[in-house]
């Protein structure tokens, strides 16, 4: 078993289909097939199972992707290693929340552009679980994501530190006012939402029943929503305050321990940072120890 058989695994694996594989690798779908059909002899299982739709893992094929994952990450990092003089170049991948992107990145990442011509970034947003779990997968260099994550696998700073607050329809005096209410629509990003799991925690203990959640990918969808009476959110301070001060919904303060919402940036701890990643992190001036610790 080789690295050259583990990746043509992986990247059928990855799209469901030999010949959509094969264009990836640059090869023909005979020899895709004929390198995972050695693969399979070689371990005496089978690893893909056919249906109409192409081509699924089976049981031993799961169990066997992770490690080809890995493997082709610590190539692409040992290769990066012996390249890494000190400037920063190459790609860096990072990941950060819908309200991270709008509210802390812009400046950041033109700070970043400045001083690091040479790379190629590319950013992605999502919820803190999707990112998570896409650092750990070494789809994502690094993200930004709400704190604390504390994964054994990961190394994390605090870099941002955020106010949230309730956000309703304007005409809305406060919380007390959503006591009465019966299934009280909440606007949220999708699950794995650090917000949208405050929230529900917080109108659960007050003991307002909810109904199925509205789910947005955007910002202005969940703002617009808001602003319509359709429901209520939870969202930091500096993102909602352009929307307060239009008149368009009311932010209600939240008790601090409620309030206070900690983001994070995160890596693999048994990675070695490249010169692009540490120039990214130098440039987000994570908050000092004592500083977070005090806040």
């Amino acid at each position: 078993m080789d690295y050259a058989e583990l990746r043509v695994l992986e990247a059928v694996a990855r799209h469901g289909s030999m010949n959509r594989a094969a264009a990836e690798l640059h090869t023909v779908q005979s020899n895709v097939t004929a390198r995972i059909r050695a693969l399979e002899e070689e371990l005496g299982t089978r690893l893909f199972e056919r249906n109409s739709r192409g081509v699924v893992l089976t049981a031993a094929g799961q169990r066997l992707l992770p490690y080809a994952i890995r493997l082709g990450a610590l190539l692409r990092e040992a290769q990066e290693a012996a390249r890494d003089d000190g400037t920063p170049r190459g790609n860096l991948r990072i990941g950060a929340l819908e309200t991270t992107a709008a509210l802390r990145l812009p400046p950041l990442l033109s700070a970043y552009a400045r001083a690091c011509p040479e790379v190629g970034l590319a950013v992605t947003t999502g919820t803190s679980a999707a990112l998570i779990a896409d650092v750990l997968d070494y789809r994502l260099d690094g993200a930004f994501v709400a704190g604390p994550v504390q994964h054994p696998d990961l190394v994390e700073d605090t870099v941002f530190r955020e106010e949230l607050m309730l956000v309703t329809a304007a005409g809305c005096r406060g919380i007390e006012d959503l006591d009465q209410q019966r299934a009280l629509k909440i606007i949220v990003f999708r699950r794995g939402c650090s917000y949208r799991q405050r929230l529900e925690a917080l109108l659960a203990r007050r003991g307002i029943q909810t109904a199925e959640p509205l789910e947005f990918g955007s910002l202005e969808a969940i703002l617009g929503c808001v602003a319509a009476g359709i429901g209520v959110t939870m969202l930091p301070r500096a993102v909602v305050q352009p929307a307060v001060c239009e008149g368009r919904v009311a932010a209600h303060a939240l008790p601090p321990a409620q309030a206070r919402a900690d983001t994070v940036f995160i890596r693999r701890r048994e990675s070695q940072p490249t010169s692009a990643l540490t120039a990214m992190l130098a440039i987000a001036r994570p908050l000092p120890p004592r500083m977070a610790a005090a806040e």
